[in-house]
């Protein structure tokens, strides 16, 4: 099969206020080592290289509902709801620990099955009403400040109908009285899967960034070319070895990035590397299963 990356440009204006279905792993899985300490703070350290080298125009904010992180010992009061497809789920095992060394509350309601909230075609249609139902359950139960949205690889349909599926979104979040923050997916491998859905997955980011600029000071768009770039055959995009996906390495730099924006937009400090990054999740099942050493 064959498989090319994304051509995804990094368009977005500096400053801007502005459920994806990933393939089954392509490996069965198996035991492997554990992530050194060296190897997950070499990763973090990359990502604040790109920090120090990209400003804090893009200011973010994110809750999702499926495993919840304990409030830490300095309780920030903060609850994030971290929503997304197969990719934000690789992302959430450091994502939480991270917040949860930060004083900040987590759950993580990103989907293996889908999670994009556009009703594109029928497929999309259908993953969208179970993305609204279990946000709305998550809400009620987790009572979110923060709405963390990754866009999918399953964000399917037109220009205007991803703008609209975003615009619903915020509309969702300022009603339960959160924040919106609108994430840019990684660069990932348009393989025979994706190529059918191509213009759709060039569109989303710019859908969401109008989505953005007309959501005020509730929606905020992270573009997290910043930190992958937009090359998805670049070692910069950390991928796995599928492509779409991140292993810890790249998870736990995704992780120190997303926080210390988070941290920027809501008045807390993220804790450093060093207090999360070689945690019990380096050894989540998830990462055995993309064929991660």
């Amino acid at each position: 099969m064959t498989a090319r990356p994304t051509g995804r440009r990094g368009w977005f204006a500096e400053g801007m206020n502005t459920d994806n279905t990933s393939h089954p792993p392509h490996s069965a899985p198996r035991r492997r080592r554990r992530a050194t300490v060296p190897l997950l703070l070499a990763a973090a350290g990359l990502a604040a290289a790109a920090l120090a080298g990209c400003g804090t125009g893009d200011a973010g904010a994110a809750k999702s509902g499926a495993h919840t992180a304990a409030k830490g010992p300095q309780d920030t009061g903060k609850k994030v709801l971290w929503l997304g497809d197969s990719i934000a789920a690789a992302e959430a095992p450091p994502l939480a620990a991270a917040l949860k060394a930060g004083g900040v509350r987590f759950q993580d309601a990103s989907s293996d099955g889908g999670g994009t909230v556009v009703e594109g075609d029928r497929m999309a249609k259908k993953i969208a009403a179970n993305t609204h139902k279990r946000l709305a359950e998550q809400i009620r139960d987790f009572h979110p400040d923060v709405i963390a949205y990754q866009i999918t690889t399953y964000d399917w349909g037109s220009p205007r109908q991803q703008q609209a599926a975003y615009e619903k979104l915020a509309r969702t979040a300022r009603d339960a009285g959160a924040d919106l923050v609108l994430v840019t997916a990684p660069p990932f491998t348009i393989d025979d899967f994706y190529r059918q859905h191509e213009d759709a997955i060039e569109s989303a980011p710019r859908a969401a960034a109008r989505a953005a600029a007309k959501g005020g000071d509730h929606v905020r768009l992270l573009d997290a070319s910043a930190l992958w770039g937009t090359d998805a055959s670049a070692a910069k995009a950390q991928r796995s070895k599928d492509g779409i996906h991140s292993c810890q390495q790249g998870s736990a730099a995704f992780a120190q990035w997303f926080t210390k924006r988070l941290g920027s937009a809501y008045g807390f400090t993220p804790a450093p590397p060093e207090k999360w990054a070689d945690g019990s999740w380096t050894g989540n099942e998830r990462y055995a299963k993309l064929g991660c050493e």
